[in-house]
């Protein structure tokens, strides 16, 4: 139970921190949520709880193949809030575009032979 009070504990500083900054300086901000701290902190505890480099790995592998759908949220909002919608209706359409990129993306790798 302690490691799942950890997880939360750390996910929360993370999340307030990067918010926190983004607040000053948006660049420092986007920085700070633009590294894969989330997959080391998931690499790490896998690792530990499992002492599993197979899963470890894999989990490596699904995570690269997904970064690319995961992209068109951070093209489709900035784009959406430009274009003067509001915050919630830009997020809620990007969300659902980026649900889109994911399936499709899946679905290309399979027909390429990656099963994630």
């Amino acid at each position: 139970m302690w490691q799942y009070s950890l997880k939360i504990f750390i996910s929360m500083v993370l999340l307030i921190t990067i918010t926190e900054i983004a607040k000053r300086s948006s660049f420092w901000g986007a920085a700070l949520a633009s590294l894969p701290l989330t997959s080391v902190f998931a690499f790490v505890w896998l690792y530990l709880e499992s002492g599993d480099t197979q899963k470890v790995l894999s989990l490596s592998y699904g995570i690269f193949w997904l970064v690319l759908p995961s992209l068109v949220l951070f093209i489709s909002l900035p784009l959406l809030l430009r274009y003067g919608l509001n915050f919630w209706l830009s997020l809620a359409i990007s969300c659902l575009a980026t649900s889109v990129a994911y399936f499709v993306m899946i679905k290309l790798l399979a027909v390429v032979g990656i099963r994630l």
